[in-house]
């Protein structure tokens, strides 16, 4: 008899301590289930924003105004004239002949490649390189030739 109550109060024990591990787990899942959830709604488009930060593009063309704040780049986007107008920020670099300028420094007709990224409708310059600086001396100058 003694054997008996011992063997059912085990069998209580081991039911209870298994069922408090699942109602552990149980109550655990749901709080992560919920978390993605909201993750999933309140952060869909915020997610695609942040995407669309981090997304760089990049433009080729000439310069055609330039002051403090923004640059006008004309250029050929899918075999198409296009025109851009990017803003300059504290963080934009602008390198001419491997030396840092400023936006102000580009002229109309310079040759330029400009990395941005797409924050609310607005392209954002990270970016300018002049190019042909002084690699355009170089390239004028024949070799000389051999006879």
């Amino acid at each position: 008899m003694k054997k008996l109550l011992a063997l059912s109060v085990a069998i209580a024990f081991a039911a209870g301590a298994a069922g408090s591990a699942v109602a552990q787990t149980t109550t655990t899942a749901p709080p992560a289930a919920e978390k993605k959830a909201d993750d999933k709604q309140m952060g869909k488009s915020d997610m695609k924003k942040s995407d669309k930060k981090m997304a760089s593009k990049s433009a080729t063309g000439t310069v055609k105004s330039a002051g403090p704040d923004s640059i006008v780049v004309a250029g050929k986007e899918k075999g198409k004239d296009a025109e851009w107008t990017f803003a300059v920020v504290s963080k934009t670099m602008i390198k001419k002949g491997g030396k840092a300028i400023t936006s102000g420094d580009l002229k109309g007709g310079e040759s330029v490649r400009v990395k941005y990224h797409e924050m609310d409708g607005k392209a954002t310059a990270q970016t300018v390189t002049v190019r042909g600086g002084s690699m355009a001396k170089k390239d004028t100058a024949k070799p000389a030739e051999k006879k």
